[in-house]
């Protein structure tokens, strides 16, 4: 199995796109060799900027703790997102401009942790045949790309500087997969909605989530969200003030959930509003199987 580069500095780089497809061969997509660190960290390029936000090895001891916690507790590999997310946006402290480099992602995935990349993504073995890793996790889009997918998810799923609502939007892998990469999702009172309905056992199965993020994202055509549900007026000095504090924060914690950036929460009339409004939506979306007991239960 993939582990651990043999080789890491001590602050984080941008890889290109360009060259960071060089390095995805079959022997790294299969588990069955390590990446060529040395290399990776040649035709990498010196991040914007210099401060602490920078350092490498408090990213790969999050990853490397994220496996921990997993294994410890006997959980699936696919739990892990959850716990990770949350505390990656936490120790990042990126502003979405940032985060909207490729490059930055590349070089989490494979300069830095290149076998967390392999125990998450890589699927189990079918009938004896080798499997691999899809390529796009290492190199993606934000919706695939093993590290951007969960940053994204916890920017855009976090209430302020609440992560609890990440914990249940990443708990489910249909929303991860799916609400993602709707634009709807950016309107936070949307957000906070749909994570409400899960929480609250309305949607349970992939299905089900499917279905109501189908129907909201027809309904965003003819009616606007952020009409009937305003959200409050964002500043960007928390964020600011945020990022500024990573110079003397301590380590995220592993036992509790960090604190984001002091931002003004979702408003709980916008959010309750869409709960009503998303509740008689999902009782008209057809879910395949609805009402058939057996395919129900037989949701994995």
């Amino acid at each position: 199995m993939t582990e651990r580069p043999s080789h890491l500095p001590e602050r984080l780089a941008l890889l290109p796109n360009a060259e960071a497809a060089e390095f995805l061969a079959d022997g790294l997509l299969t588990g069955r060799e390590d990446v060529p660190s040395i290399k990776i960290n040649q035709v990498t390029e010196p991040l914007p900027h210099s401060d602490r936000r920078g350092d490498l090895h408090p990213v790969r001891d999050l990853a490397e703790d994220t496996i921990a916690y997993c294994r410890n507790g006997g959980l699936k590999a696919t739990q892990a997102d959850a716990w990770l997310a949350p505390r990656l946006h936490a120790a990042l402290r990126l502003t979405r401009r940032e985060a909207a480099d490729a490059g930055f992602w590349n070089y989490l995935a494979l300069g830095v942790a290149p076998d967390y990349v392999v125990w998450r993504h890589l699927p189990e073995p079918k009938d004896g045949k080798v499997t691999k890793v899809a390529a796009d996790r290492f190199r993606g889009q934000y919706h695939k790309q093993a590290f951007a997918r969960l940053w994204w998810a916890a920017e855009l799923f976090r209430d302020g500087s609440d992560y609890s609502p990440v914990v249940t939007a990443c708990g489910n892998q249909d929303i991860l997969n799916t609400a993602l990469r709707m634009s709807v999702i950016n309107h936070r009172p949307t957000a906070q909605a749909i994570v409400r309905l899960v929480a609250k056992g309305v949607i349970t199965t992939g299905r089900e989530v499917n279905a109501l993020v189908g129907a909201i994202n027809a309904s965003a055509a003819t009616l606007m969200y952020d009409v009937i549900a305003p959200d409050a007026e964002r500043e960007s000095r928390p964020l600011l003030d945020w990022i500024d504090e990573a110079e003397t924060a301590r380590q995220v914690s592993r036992r509790d959930l960090p604190t984001g950036p002091d931002e003004e929460p979702t408003p709980e009339l916008s959010v309750s509003t869409l709960v009503d409004y998303f509740t008689d939506l999902f009782a008209d979306a057809p879910v395949r199987g609805r009402g058939d007991v057996e395919a129900v239960e037989g949701e994995d």
